[in-house]
């Protein structure tokens, strides 16, 4: 029998720093029954709402993920309630609202510019929404069509943290790197996990909960781009800051595959950090049944503290 990507991966102990996909705005719209590789296309979603949803989206800084509740996943195809939900993850703007629809098409009455920049007004205006008062939501990734890891390790952890009582948990179609499954987004903040378990996702909300951020298997903040995830990451476990939103990534300079990332905190202390691209070695699957690669890894491989600024905001 051939292992799985996540085997290979986890015996190999990859990095799963740097590894989150990136949003500033996650989207996110109840969808029952089954999903294909590119759900929003390829599920009981009308497919021509998909594509007006992700051609609103692109190049907004909005991420749409379809969503539905752990367990079996019959799908009547009466049209019925559905829960939406919107985070914006950037630090000192952070976020979560939610809504309900009868009639997806509503998201298109949209203005996808305004929640990419953390304006939460359209929410309210188009679809009656407002901010979300319950826990905070672990979405795991469960889609099997997309790497069977999702649907096997996936479905099992979200199934186990729903049956224990934990609130907000939502299975979603994609978080990239399957490799890593199980995967779990943290929201409102936008942390990405990887290699999750149960007692382990338990915390972590606990943390959210007290304004906490657990850097144990963190893949990054889904606000930054990838170097800057890896950055942020870096600094926190240097200088031992856990406070939510505490630091911010204010600038990237370079390019492809070295890059100085500045990471500052509100207090005003600022961090220059380095971080160079590398291959990781020997070659493994990306994901179950692809050819064998060196899959990108973000290595910080040094950390200066700058001259103290005026403290943010």
């Amino acid at each position: 029998m051939s292992s799985t990507c996540s085997t290979v991966s986890r015996e190999l102990e990859e990095p799963v720093s740097g590894t989150a996909a990136t949003a500033r705005t996650w989207l996110l719209l109840e969808q029952t029954g089954p999903w294909g590789a590119k759900a929003l296309t390829s599920s009981h979603l009308d497919p021509s709402l998909g594509r007006a949803l992700e051609a609103a989206a692109r190049g907004t800084g909005v991420r749409i993920a379809l969503i539905r509740r752990a367990g079996r996943h019959a799908d009547s195809g009466v049209s019925a309630l559905r829960q939406m939900y919107v985070a914006h993850t950037v630090p000192g703007k952070v976020w979560l609202h939610t809504a309900t629809v009868t009639d997806p098409g509503r998201l298109l009455d949209l203005d996808f510019a305004a929640l990419g920049r953390g304006e939460p007004e359209t929410l309210r205006t188009e679809l009656g929404g407002g901010p979300h008062t319950g826990d905070p939501l672990a979405l795991v990734c469960t889609n099997g069509k997309r790497d069977r890891c999702c649907a096997l390790l996936g479905r099992p952890l979200a199934a186990e943290l729903a049956a224990s009582g934990v609130e907000g948990v939502w299975e979603v179609t994609h978080l990239g790197g399957h490799r890593f499954s199980p995967t779990v987004l943290v929201l409102p903040h936008g942390y990405a996990y990887g290699r999750a378990e149960a007692h382990a996702v338990k915390e972590v909300l606990h943390g959210v909960q007290e304004g906490r951020i657990v850097v144990e298997g963190c893949r990054g903040a889904s606000a930054w781009e990838r170097p800057g995830q890896a950055a942020e990451l870096a600094v926190r476990r240097a200088v031992g800051e856990y406070a939510a939103e505490a630091l911010r990534v204010v600038a990237t300079d370079g390019t492809t595959p070295l890059w100085a990332v500045t990471v500052a905190h509100t207090d005003g202390r600022r961090w220059l950090v380095e971080v160079a691209q590398g291959a990781s070695l020997p070659p493994r699957p990306e994901s179950c049944g692809s050819v064998l690669g060196s899959p990108v890894r973000m290595d910080v491989t040094g950390i200066r503290e700058l001259a103290a600024a005026s403290p943010a905001g």
